[in-house]
């Protein structure tokens, strides 16, 4: 069910950005964007799984063949953004294009793929919380509790948080778009950037499976809380070219 979901994910972002170019961008090319995107889906699928892997890597040392078996959960979407954003900095420059405008379209597909991909957490009982007795508690099987957690029976779906999350994100955007008066390349991809990471920074702080901590401290956190820097600066560097 895992891949089925990211399946259906991939479909559905694809045909969101596709929707997106033909009713909002007339400068994009969806010849173009059709050529590019299954280049980026390779890109950054498989840098979502490095990604899981080199932070798993005690792991994977010991069970090399568990690395393709993304179907037993396990791929980062920090590492599936960046992924992406090498896959179309070589495809755009080797073709003489301006990046930002596809990002722009592109990243519509992809938060909305996120709020998708997410409930694949939930049939692999993976991407929860901590203990908790809310009315939307999630039940969680005894093997695939934490050994601290081993006593407890309900948890905080953060995988379904995160999935609204990205819901809202992508409704912020599409308002975002057809509220402003001018439009200006980048600022959709660098806006969503800032949102996703102050939604994933948040979420991830009661997840109890964050794969790698430094200094206690999750390192989906300090991605996260990198990536919206980024964002915040490519905003702001959009709105000088704009008013420039």
């Amino acid at each position: 069910m895992y891949g089925v979901v990211m399946f259906c994910a991939i479909l559905t972002g694809i045909f969101i950005s596709n929707f997106m170019a033909k009713r909002f961008y007339k400068n994009v090319d969806r010849d173009v964007l059709f050529d590019f995107l299954p280049i980026m889906i390779i890109f950054g699928v498989v840098f979502a799984r490095l990604y899981y892997v080199v932070l798993n890597l005690d792991y994977y040392s010991i069970h090399p063949t568990e690395i393709p078996a993304i179907w037993h959960g396990g791929i980062s979407i920090h590492g599936a953004i960046l992924g992406g954003i090498l896959a179309g900095l070589f495809y755009f420059k080797k073709r003489k294009m301006p990046i930002l405008p596809y990002a722009d379209v592109i990243s519509f597909g992809l938060v909305f793929a996120q709020a998708i991909g997410r409930w694949g957490n939930f049939f692999n009982s993976e991407a929860f919380g901590v203990p908790c007795n809310l009315p939307w508690k999630l039940y969680i099987l005894p093997q695939y509790r934490p050994i601290q957690y081993y006593s407890f029976d309900y948890f905080h779906p953060t995988f379904l948080y995160e999935s609204l999350w990205c819901l809202l994100v992508f409704t912020i955007l599409v308002y975002f778009l057809r509220n402003t008066k001018e439009y200006h390349a980048g600022m959709i991809f660098f806006l969503y950037l800032v949102l996703y990471s102050v939604g994933r920074f948040v979420i991830e702080g009661i997840r109890t499976d964050s794969v790698l901590n430094v200094c206690s401290i999750p390192i989906a956190q300090i991605v996260s809380a990198l990536v919206f820097v980024v964002g915040v600066c490519g905003c702001l560097y959009c709105s000088k070219k704009k008013s420039a």
